[in-house]
């Protein structure tokens, strides 16, 4: 270990400022692993020479990040009524939540019903039916909303026939947030630490949770959002996304606008690049949001201070990826291994500038629901 990563691994931890939450489920559970995940420094040869940032493995979770807000939406919703002993629950998904959704069904004795569409991986959906759960899958997108909004139809269809069944539903719930407070505690007590967080934007309830407690302790934190190209989440227009995972057609209400200092729109091309390339270096990689995420990491090693610890979010591992990411065939299908991928970002002053189609920044972040405009990006506009 070189001294750059010694310099970055120091606890600064205040005394008294970290206080640990419980695991509500014995450790020796299915569920009671959930958390504690590793942090894996990243440098070279992804990153240049004492270049690098830290990697939260959220993959070492039993099905990835979303296990602790699958188990969380439904213990609370137990909690308060709204979930009867024995009834369904009810939810979209694109994978990853579905798979905690199946935890939690096991955990605590209720039959999963799960909304997906076509472009789920094969993979996926044989392990939630192994899991127990039950699949259905829309056959055309919504015309405005994509699919994420024909999925949301056919799960209020399925609500309509099930009275008593519950939706967590993970777009607008602010238990999607809260979960992830546990996460940023981790964070805390592995790194001592954090200047910069890297994270994915989907339903938006880790990048808000994670970032919202980490500024308890950390009231400089620089966040970075990162989105896919197609996705309407940071103000672009809806377009037809092969990435799943992050990125969205419609607008969650989780998504804190005000959280982010800068966001990223990442191409597949460019994700798939990444993935393989941390395969092929770290012995660690995952899907599109982690290769999303850690393009926009390394950049960041590279162009901030070497003295800024920098922590990415990698909210799964590769292995529900083998027909996609990790697939020849499927990428040379959908053009993502032509040619070389670039090292910057292109740059763009406002959202709604021009409709980009691969990598881009922008320091300014916008709510394109016209609500609050949001955080305080490089150009200085005040975090409200």
């Amino acid at each position: 270990m070189n001294t750059t990563m010694l310099s970055h691994a120091m606890p600064e931890i205040s005394p008294g400022r970290l206080v640990a939450t419980p695991p509500t489920l014995p450790q020796h559970t299915p569920a009671g692993v959930v958390g504690n995940t590793p942090v894996l420094w990243i440098g070279e040869p992804y990153c240049g020479r004492r270049q690098g940032f830290w990697a939260k493995l959220e993959g070492h979770n039993p099905g990835g990040i979303k296990d602790r807000t699958a188990l969380y939406m439904v213990e609370r919703a137990r909690e308060r009524g709204q979930l009867a002993p024995g009834a369904t629950i009810i939810e979209s998904t694109s994978g990853t939540l579905g798979l905690g959704l199946a935890l939690a069904g096991i955990t605590h004795g209720h039959p999963v019903a799960l909304v997906t569409d076509p472009g789920m991986e094969p993979l996926m959906a044989r392990l939630l039916a192994a899991y127990g759960a039950t699949v259905h899958t829309v056959t055309d997108p919504h015309p405005t909303g994509g699919w994420q909004q024909a999925r949301r139809d056919r799960v209020a269809e399925l609500l309509a026939d099930d009275p008593g069944a519950y939706c967590p539903d993970q777009y607008n719930n602010p238990d999607n947030v809260a979960a992830y407070a546990p996460l940023a505690h981790e964070l805390v007590a592995q790194m001592g630490r954090v200047d910069t967080l890297v994270v994915a934007v989907g339903t938006g309830g880790h990048s808000a949770g994670v970032s919202r407690a980490l500024r308890a302790f950390f009231p400089n934190l620089r966040v970075v959002g990162v989105d896919t190209i197609g996705s309407t989440i940071f103000g672009q227009p809806a377009r037809p996304r092969i990435m799943r995972g992050l990125g969205s057609s419609i607008h969650p209400r989780n998504v804190d606008y005000r959280a982010f200092d800068e966001v990223h729109w990442v191409d597949p091309a460019q994700a798939v690049r990444s993935c393989r390339t941390l395969a092929a270096s770290h012995y660690a990689s995952g899907g599109w949001s982690v290769g999303a995420v850690a393009t926009v990491a390394r950049w960041l090693s590279r162009t901030r201070p070497a003295a800024e610890r920098i922590v990415a979010v990698f909210p799964d591992g590769p292995q529900r990826y083998f027909d996609t990411v990790f697939n020849d065939e499927y990428c040379a299908r959908h053009g993502l291994l032509d040619g070389p991928v670039p090292d910057e970002p292109h740059e763009i002053s406002d959202p709604g500038e021009r409709v980009v189609t691969g990598w881009t920044r922008c320091t300014r972040v916008v709510d394109p629901r016209g609500t609050a405009a949001a955080g305080a990006g490089a150009d200085g506009e005040a975090r409200r």
